[in-house]
């Protein structure tokens, strides 16, 4: 491995300073769990990585506003932190549940909320769910800050909309109590191995009647996908065995499912025909 320069700013500033290059081997970074391994691929060589540990708020911290409506996460939060935060439980528990199976301890006291994010895999866990939880990302540069939907960091199979020089902040997620979600893995080996396809649901229901509706698909297309063919079908119905056979046509139809060595598109799209049923069943309690 080529020697580089690793630097610890202590002020956003700072940060700013180091990453004021053209040279796409500077780099930011949160744990680096994904970015060792590109390193040890040589896929990535850097000239120069600027962690981003040392900033402090709001890149660290988790906080409920004053009047419950959002839960705001510091973008250096790691999984563990999530994994084993009361507040999380109580206000976003598909978060915690998500947790149980994504990849293992180690990964999980070291990865980042903000630079799973940056990232940009389509097979990571938490984006689908991030994305149907509502959750924004709070983006910040030497130029100033903007704020947009998770799913708009997203523009293709491990590409982002951040420019150079731009660093995830914070990340803020409603909090809708009134709403349930579940995020289903479906794996071709072990529970922990990288997913064939995810499938995020959240949904406001009374009874059986489906208010509203959002469905993310991940793994299986080239970034986390919103399902809105999927949720047209739901939207306003009844849930029954019926409707859960047409809204997983209507999810298959919608998307185009790429073959990987994870299963052939057609196996995959059987796939989300049986767990987007199951994940509506369990977020309806039917």
């Amino acid at each position: 491995m080529a020697s580089f320069e690793l630097v610890e700013p202590r002020s956003l500033q700072e940060a700013f300073e180091h990453l004021d290059s053209d040279d796409p081997a500077v780099r930011p970074f949160g744990g680096g769990t994904a970015l060792m391994l590109m390193m040890k691929a040589q896929l990535f060589k850097p000239v120069r990585l600027v962690s981003l540990r040392r900033l402090g708020r709001p890149f660290d911290g988790m906080s409920v506003s004053a009047d419950e409506t959002s839960f705001q996460i510091g973008a250096m939060t790691t999984f563990s932190q999530l994994e084993h935060s009361p507040e999380i439980r109580r206000h976003l528990p598909v978060v915690a549940q998500t947790m149980k199976t994504l990849a293992n301890v180690r990964v999980r006291n070291v990865a980042t909320v903000g630079g799973n994010l940056a990232h940009g895999d389509p097979h990571l866990d938490l984006p689908p769910v991030w994305m149907t939880l509502g959750a924004k990302v709070r983006i910040v540069s030497k130029l100033g800050e903007r704020v947009i939907p998770v799913a708009d960091v997203f523009a293709g199979y491990y590409e982002t909309t951040l420019g150079r020089g731009e660093v995830i902040a914070e990340l803020e997620v409603p909090i809708r109590s009134s709403w349930r979600s579940h995020y289903a893995k479906v794996t071709t080996r072990a529970e922990h191995d990288w997913p064939a396809l995810g499938i995020a649901v959240s949904a406001r229901c009374r009874g059986k009647l489906v208010e509203d509706v959002s469905i993310v698909l991940s793994a299986a297309v080239d970034r986390p996908t919103r399902l809105g063919a999927a949720e047209k079908v739901l939207r306003g119905s009844i849930v029954d065995g019926a409707l859960l056979r047409r809204v997983g046509e209507a999810a298959a139809a919608e998307v185009e499912i790429e073959s990987d060595m994870r299963g052939s598109a057609d196996y995959k799209k059987h796939l989300l025909r049986v767990h987007l049923g199951r994940a509506l069943s369990h977020v309806v309690g039917v």
